[in-house]
């Protein structure tokens, strides 16, 4: 029997975020009902080990709580399907993890009864269990209707998170200063590596690791978004 608060989690959405957060989510007490299946069993498995791989509908009717990681292109289909099937239960908790949408996505859902939440940790995720370790003192955004705000805030703390209050309509601007951030880094480290290695320079990423490193501490402190970050602010569009 799971102790008072503990949920039963399922993941439907077996790429690099969904099973990470499962994981987490276990270390903190909760149970794993199950995952859908995907390209990467045994990544998958290697960080789920002995949790049942279901279909989509089994893993909504089985759990409390269904976390939904799937790419943003598929998300509403598939809450939408979910529903058309009555696969999601009244007062279940369903917590979908893309950075541009707030809970509206989740309307499907809600009509059975579902309560929605959106969590979205700023990492770059690997799929790995180094992500474990990434998510520990990570931010992350959470978005959901006031009564179930705290809901969302302390899922993301026992992801490890310090939770970032996003208005519903602030999450396009919230998803393009990811992306922007994720992509401009990634870009500018392959162009200064492939120009290294042009210069002779063995192990280019290498050598350029301290510097990178450094150069983004340093832009980040100049830009206030350090430790300083008043968690319980939302941030409105």
């Amino acid at each position: 029997m799971r102790r008072e608060g503990r949920l039963g989690i399922g993941v439907v959405g077996a790429g690099r975020v969904g099973p990470v957060l499962a994981a987490k989510l276990a270390g903190a007490g909760h149970a794993l009902v199950g995952v859908t299946g995907g390209s990467d069993p045994d990544r998958v498995g290697a960080i789920l080990p002995g949790v049942p791989v279901l279909d989509p509908t089994e893993v909504a009717r089985r759990s409390e709580l269904v976390i939904v990681a799937v790419p943003h292109d598929e998300l509403a289909g598939l809450v939408a399907g979910l529903a058309e099937v009555g696969a999601w239960q009244p007062g279940q908790l369903v917590m979908h993890t893309d950075p541009a949408f707030g809970t509206g996505i989740l309307s499907p859902a809600v009509s059975r009864g579902a309560i929605p939440l959106a969590v979205h940790p700023a990492i770059a995720f690997t799929g790995t269990s180094m992500d474990l370790r990434a998510l520990t003192n990570a931010y992350a955004a959470v978005t959901a209707p006031a009564p179930v705000l705290p809901i969302a805030q302390a899922l993301a703390v026992e992801l490890g998170c310090e939770p970032v209050v996003i208005a519903e309509d602030a999450r396009p601007a919230y998803a393009e200063a990811m992306a922007t951030a994720r992509d401009f880094s990634r870009s500018i480290v392959q162009q200064a590596t492939r120009l290294l290695a042009e210069a002779g320079v063995p192990h280019p990423g290498t050598y350029l690791s301290a510097l990178a490193h450094t150069t983004i501490d340093q832009a980040l402190a100049e830009a206030g978004s350090g430790p300083g970050i008043d968690p319980t602010a939302s941030i409105q569009g």
